[in-house]
């Protein structure tokens, strides 16, 4: 199991942990299913009243979909198979608070996650940017969650810089992205005390808050979403020369 569960009955804060660490978190279709089952599974257990997210190994958060995984696509080019679509919890119909803890790098895939949590807290050293472009790919999954959370001018100069920069705790504080930026290695511990706190409040109120929140935004990102997939295929490199583009990766990044 690539998922680790932990669940703090005192609390009512159970923590779901990306258990990649040697792979930066980087999530395989098996490991999605994972967190599609995990979350559901979260709707009948009525003890667990807030959960945090984090990845393993502090190095990172999660760097997306792991390249080395097989993902068959249709031949349609209006389909596309893509399992980050429900990773995230709002996807499988939660509605328990989530909050996510972030140490190092957030990028690409991770933004599926980062985008259905309630908000973010984040170690000093983490770092948050989107490579899609850079390797020939159309980042519109990405962009669309991340659009609910920053400025129209962050996102598109993170999405369109693509790995040429990278976007520090610091700024994404400054920028709304993060909620509260701990000392590094801190991050796990400040989501687990937020979460205690929401957690020790009627359920009912919490999770009705929770629906409206998303209720205020739901309708444009569903549409945008619908998008996506016709965008993705019509801009795409092929998978042939994503790979060439990714084997000479630039090594250097700006840092703001």
């Amino acid at each position: 199991m690539s998922v680790r569960v932990e669940r703090d009955k005192e609390t009512g804060v159970a923590v779901v942990t990306l258990d990649r660490a040697e792979k930066h978190n980087a999530i395989t279709p098996e490991m999605a299913r994972e967190l599609s089952d995990v979350w559901r599974g979260f709707r009948y257990e009525d003890e667990v009243r807030a959960i945090v997210v984090t990845g393993a190994g502090g190095r990172a958060f999660c760097t997306g979909i792991d390249r080395s995984a097989e993902v068959p696509q249709p031949s349609s080019p209006y389909t596309i198979d893509d399992p980050l679509l429900t990773i995230g919890p709002k996807a499988n119909d939660l509605w328990k608070p989530v909050v996510a803890a972030v140490e190092g790098m957030a990028c690409g895939g991770a933004f599926y996650l980062l985008g259905e949590s309630e908000f973010l807290i984040a170690g000093e050293d983490a770092t948050f940017f989107d490579p899609h472009t850079t390797y020939g790919m159309v980042s519109a999954f990405e962009t669309v969650h991340m659009a609910q959370r920053m400025p129209y001018g962050e996102i598109a100069r993170m999405a369109l810089l693509g790995s040429a920069e990278r976007i520090s705790a610091r700024r994404a504080h400054e920028t709304g992205l993060v909620s509260e930026v701990t000392e590094p290695g801190g991050a796990l511990a400040a989501a687990l005390r937020a979460a205690a706190v929401v957690a020790g409040h009627p359920t009912e109120a919490v999770q009705g808050t929770v629906r409206a929140l998303w209720s205020v935004r739901e309708a444009a990102r569903a549409q945008a979403l619908a998008h996506a997939p016709h965008l993705v295929a019509l801009g795409n490199l092929p998978p042939e020369r994503q790979a060439e583009l990714f084997a000479r990766r630039p090594a250097g990044f700006r840092l703001r």
